[in-house]
Formats: C-alpha cells, sequence, structure tokens
C-alpha cells in the first residue's frame, strides 16, 4: 500500500519545516524531504484490481466488498469447504493463489492452493489444481469460495 506523509501546517508552516525547500526561489531538490516531529499519516483510497459489470449480479468478499466473481460463473452451490458450505466458480477476480499442495478431501485426493482476497489477504478458498480421480477431473482450474467470506451484491432484490 502507497502511503504519503504530510506535515500538519499548524504547526509547522511549510517554509519553517522545509526550510528553503519551499521557498519559490529555492534550487530543485533531488531525494526524500527531511522528517519533521508532527506528521500524518494518508493513506490512498482501496482501489481493486478488477470492477466487475454492475449490470451483472455479483459476489464480494464480506470483509472488504472487493468483488469476487460473476454469478454467471457459479457452477454449483453444494460444495462443502473447510468452515461450512461452499459454492464452485469457473473463475473468480481480485484473488491471490498460494502454494499448491495434495489433501484429501471428501471427494478424494486433490491438488489445491488456498486462495486469498488481494485486498484484505482473507482466506476465501481454494483453487483445484489437479484432481487424481478421473470423476473429479472438471474441477481442475475451478474455485471454491466459502458462504461465510462473500456477500450477494448488486441487483438479488
Amino acid at each position: 500500500m502507497c502511503v504519503a506523509w504530510v506535515l500538519t501546517a499548524h504547526l509547522f508552516p511549510p517554509w519553517q519545516a522545509l526550510g528553503s525547500l519551499c521557498s519559490p526561489w529555492a534550487a530543485p531538490r533531488v531525494g526524500p524531504l527531511p522528517l519533521a516531529p508532527a506528521m500524518v499519516r494518508i493513506s490512498k483510497p482501496k482501489t481493486f484490481q478488477a470492477y466487475l459489470d454492475d449490470c451483472h449480479r455479483r459476489y464480494s468478499c464480506a470483509h472488504c466488498r472487493a468483488h469476487l466473481a460473476n454469478h454467471d460463473d457459479l457452477i454449483s452451490k453444494s460444495f462443502q469447504g473447510s468452515q461450512g458450505r461452499a459454492y464452485l466458480f469457473n473463475s473468480v477476480v481480485n484473488v491471490g493463489c498460494g502454494p499448491a499442495e495434495e489433501r484429501v478431501l471428501l471427494t478424494g485426493l486433490h491438488a489445491v492452493a488456498d486462495i486469498h482476497c488481494e485486498n484484505c489477504k482473507t482466506t476465501l478458498g481454494w483453487k483445484y489444481e489437479q484432481a487424481f480421480e478421473s470423476s473429479q477431473k472438471y474441477k481442475e482450474g475451478k474455485y471454491i469460495i466459502e458462504l461465510n467470506h462473500m456477500i450477494k451484491d448488486n441487483g438479488w432484490d
């Protein structure tokens, strides 16, 4: 996250806090500004990597409201996550992926990678990297998101 530091003007007028740096007659300075005793931290507003179309029903992160998936990408509502019910999606956005590892799930052995929200870093579920049983191959490349980590957003009325 990018952070900007600004001086509090009521304690240090710019020409006193930065000396000749703020003077219109000063030569341009290269490098960081000197630190002053009274500073305020201001962060940039949240931005997501991808915004989903407003005309579609979508699912968002329950913790930070980052868009996660369109309803059109929902494959199944009858999955079980590690903490309760989960949905299987064909594709997702604003999600990061951890390293793949083999796990024995309810339907057999799979290679899966945990996924997390890129904005708030909450673990949301996992991505199926490989299924070792032929009946489970349809899951490869698909995503599980647990219901307790997502909300329905936009157009569900």
